[in-house]
């Protein structure tokens, strides 16, 4: 399992998503690093991590991978900052860990459970189909460094996206997350994210800033007054021009919020 530690002081532990990695975060690691220790991991299948073929992915092992990371790094005392699929899994650790978790950020994520799901995701989910469109075409990884933003990303910044999975067995992680979306209670994951919404009363006396792109198809306003239920006392930025990765749309923005917001009551 791959993950980055820069810089010194407070640990903040910054958990991505599908399909991205730690890449995602590059920037709030360079503008927190001078201050801050920056622990940021790839998901076993995702970025540099090993990617084996004959793996689970389900969203039990990755809470199970991310909760060994913080015990080896010795994190006593850490910040969390989740994203897409980093919701689930970074909260679901934060609830076993609350005692340890000093302020909270969320961006663009659920940790609960939703019938709504964009058609794009619906297909990539099929059967077979699901696998050539995603394994073999690279569609939803190749998708999203389209459709994820509002602003076209320069050609570097997508060429980084998507460095890690350059082939079908660099894909095997990408395609496990989406058969891994529990619709269902018959699905394996089902009882794991009940859980884990169960549980989410265990962080509302969290200091918790949500920072949200309301372009994003995936996580779409409903998703957000979900939250609103869940944490009420959260303080809530809503950037009206940013898509699913706001960091790219709305980073000069979002930076200095979160850095101010975390550095509120450093020990």
């Amino acid at each position: 399992m791959h993950y980055l530690d820069e810089g010194e002081g407070r640990a903040v532990l910054m958990v991505h998503g599908n399909p991205t990695w730690s890449f995602f975060y590059r920037r709030l690691v360079a503008a927190m690093s001078g201050g801050r220790r920056c622990v940021v991991p790839d998901h076993l299948g995702c970025g540099l991590s090993d990617k084996p073929q004959d793996y689970p992915y389900r969203l039990s092992d990755h809470i199970g991978n991310l909760e060994h990371l913080v015990d080896h790094l010795n994190l006593d005392r850490f910040d969390l900052i989740v994203h897409d699929w980093g919701g689930p899994i970074g909260l679901a650790v934060a609830e076993k860990m609350a005692d340890r978790v000093g302020r909270l950020v969320i961006f663009n994520t659920a940790a609960f459970r939703s019938q709504q799901m964009p058609p794009s995701i619906r297909i990539a989910r099929f059967p077979v189909l699901g696998s050539v469109l995603i394994r073999g075409c690279n569609a939803f990884s190749r998708g999203a460094v389209r459709s994820a933003v509002c602003r076209p990303l320069r050609a570097e910044v997508a060429a980084g996206f998507l460095y890690p999975y350059r082939n079908w067995n660099d894909r095997v992680a990408v395609n496990g997350f989406i058969k891994d979306i529990p619709l269902s209670p018959r699905h394996p994951s089902y009882d794991t994210l009940l859980r884990i919404e169960e549980r989410l009363p265990v962080l509302a006396g969290i200091p918790t800033l949500i920072a949200w792109g309301m372009q994003d198809f995936v996580f779409t306003k409903h998703f957000l007054e979900a939250w609103a239920h869940h944490i009420p006392n959260a303080q809530v930025h809503r950037f009206e021009s940013a898509g699913h990765y706001l960091l790219e749309d709305a980073g000069d923005e979002i930076l200095p919020l979160v850095k101010d917001f975390l550095d509120k009551d450093q020990n």
